[in-house]
């Protein structure tokens, strides 16, 4: 992901942890791998809806719960890195 859209993302998604993500996504590649994943995720699910054919669609609603999934492990792993500052 290029780093314009990275920022564009971080911001959306948890803006009081914009600089450990960008931390993370360097030091931990694991993090960043399930980042690219919620991105890709978030994409096709926003191309899926808005074709009308899919509107009611099973597939949709799949992709949304593995994309919430995600985000979960990726604020347990932010979490984890604001801890770890404190001390």
């Amino acid at each position: 992901m290029k780093t314009k859209e990275c920022n564009k993302k971080v911001k959306n998604m948890f803006p009081e942890y914009r600089e450990f993500i960008q931390d993370l996504r360097q030091e931990n590649p694991h993090f960043s791998k399930l980042f690219e994943e919620h991105e890709e995720l978030d994409q096709k699910i926003v191309l899926l809806e808005q074709n009308p054919v899919h509107v009611i669609n099973n597939d949709i609603e799949v992709l949304k719960r593995k994309k919430l999934n995600i985000k979960d492990k990726l604020y347990a792993y932010l979490k984890q890195a604001e801890q770890q500052s404190e001390h």
